[in-house]
């Protein structure tokens, strides 16, 4: 089978536990106003590979690994995907590599259940905390991502939850406050990421000829979202 692949990152330490090779695929449905891919959006871009050819580059790296790292798949959006990451991870198990989904969580069918039954881990990326903000600040609602978690929770994965700080739009206490608040009605969620917005996409935007949303936000201040963390953690 073969799928469309926008890039690879060969030694992440940011995306799961230990030392990753992360696989970025092509296409999204969403248009995330902090999006920092903008040029994963279409689904006819990319190069195609086959999940084999993409199989053997992770293995190369395997020795990188240690006892924690393994893959992630990234993207895009990678449930658009579904069958192909399925056969990727098929791959990858059978070699003994852990395998990590990052996802929106934005889409649940039965090909994308197939694919999470193959999920060491999953780093669902919950955007907001309200239906208004997802409506207009992603293009999907809230409730297909707490569908996605409800999933997760009967199937009894592990799930980090992710979230970017903006400013004016996720860095208030409530937001933040109902976002912790499914850690308490969720086991299955075994911690939660503050990110930090930035605005290093600004030239990719330029590039495109595409307006970027969110050009006159201001970037979080990684010490103060690092502070919100630990203050969110304590409560």
């Amino acid at each position: 089978m073969e799928g469309r692949i926008h890039s690879f990152q060969s030694l992440g330490t940011v995306d799961g536990p230990g030392v990753r090779a992360v696989v970025f695929m092509q296409g999204c449905p969403l248009r995330c106003v902090c999006c920092h891919n903008p040029d994963t959006w279409d689904m006819n871009g990319g190069t195609l590979m086959s999940a084999r050819a993409v199989a053997d580059k992770i293995l190369r790296l395997r020795s990188y690994f240690g006892n924690d790292g393994g893959v992630t798949v990234s993207g895009g959006e990678p449930l658009m995907q579904a069958d192909f990451v399925s056969e990727l991870f098929g791959m990858c198990r059978e070699q003994g590599i852990h395998c990590a989904l990052d996802t929106s969580g934005c889409v649940l069918n039965s090909r994308v259940e197939r694919l999470l039954n193959l999920c060491d881990l999953v780093l669902l990326d919950y955007k907001y905390t309200n239906d208004a903000d997802y409506k207009k600040n992603c293009g999907c609602f809230k409730e297909s991502v707490d569908l996605f978690l409800q999933k997760l929770q009967a199937m009894n994965k592990r799930v980090w939850l992710r979230q970017v700080i903006i400013p004016t739009l996720t860095d208030n206490t409530e937001s933040l406050e109902k976002l912790y608040a499914l850690k308490d009605k969720f086991s299955c969620i075994e911690k939660i990421e503050l990110l930090p917005f930035r605005k290093l996409c600004a030239e990719k935007y330029e590039a495109m000829g595409i307006e970027f949303p969110l050009a006159d936000t201001p970037e979080a201040d990684t010490v103060k979202v690092a502070e919100l963390q630990g203050l969110m953690e304590k409560e």
